[in-house]
């Protein structure tokens, strides 16, 4: 793995850039304008550009949390997330009719179309994760409790990352959740990165793709699944990790990953 200083001494060899967001583009508080610069400068030279994130909400939610963000809506025309394409098999009552929502509130939009099919868990044809109860965002030993009788149903796993940075605080993600409920013997369905199901929506085979992304396990395992080139952004969710660059390559043993580039953020 090589340190790449400057995206623009590679972006020629590339077609398509599938990029996430979240300690990429975003922090979760304010844009990366150096991340963003770098997007222009893909965009004035034609390149397609598709933002792939780990969101458990449809596209359209996170179109306009950038927007609010002050993120220019010509570089959001492709935007796709692993809860549009759990929401689409949802729609579809794949797993089921009746589901029981484990997740914050503010991500009912993933079942908007068949909120009606909602109930408790004991009655429910399946769970379905976004994330973890606000009142219970760190204690992983509750959902172990709520679960354990629950393992013969289907665990649909909306957001495979197991934490995030909102600026510097660290949170769990319904990955994390998910894993709780493998460990208790049941059967998770994970929609998202690093599962090439969603890249097929991202892009043609005869496409050249770079990959970009900060989650070891979800965005360079994803580029790794489907074969194509990538950087590996170190400043973002495994930046606790290592002290200096030289021990990249033994953080990226650890999590049995290869990535040809690295960079400490997204830069032009």
């Amino acid at each position: 793995m090589k340190e790449l200083n400057h995206l623009s001494d590679i972006y020629k060899n590339y077609d398509t850039f599938v990029i996430d967001l979240w300690g990429v583009i975003h922090n979760g508080v304010m844009l990366n304008s150096k991340a963003i610069n770098a997007i222009e400068k893909l965009k004035k030279n034609s390149k397609k550009i598709v933002f792939l994130s780990n969101a458990p909400r449809p596209s359209s939610k996170v179109v306009n949390f950038l927007l609010k963000m002050n993120m220019d809506k010509k570089y959001l025309s492709n935007v796709i997330t692993s809860g549009e394409a759990a929401m689409y098999a949802i729609n579809q009552k794949k797993f089921g009719k009746t589901f029981f929502h484990l997740g914050p509130p503010r991500d009912t939009s993933i079942f908007e179309n068949v909120k009606e099919n909602k109930s408790d868990l004991d009655s429910s044809d399946f769970i379905l994760c976004t994330g973890l109860f606000d009142e219970y965002d760190n204690n992983l030993e509750y959902y172990k409790k709520l679960l354990e009788k629950h393992i013969s149903k289907k665990f649909v796993c909306t957001n495979p990352d197991l934490t995030v940075h909102r600026g510097n605080i660290e949170e769990l993600c319904a990955g994390s959740v998910a894993k709780v409920f493998e460990k208790l013997g049941g059967e998770v369905v994970y929609f998202g990165k690093p599962h090439k199901e969603v890249y097929n929506m991202c892009f043609n085979s005869n496409e050249k793709v770079l990959a970009i992304g900060d989650n070891l396990r979800t965005d360079i395992k994803g580029a790794n699944n489907c074969n194509i080139d990538c950087v590996f952004i170190s400043e973002g969710v495994h930046r606790g990790e290592f002290k200096a660059t030289s021990e990249l390559d033994t953080l990226l043993k650890k999590y049995k990953v290869k990535a040809n580039f690295f960079q400490r953020e997204l830069k032009w």
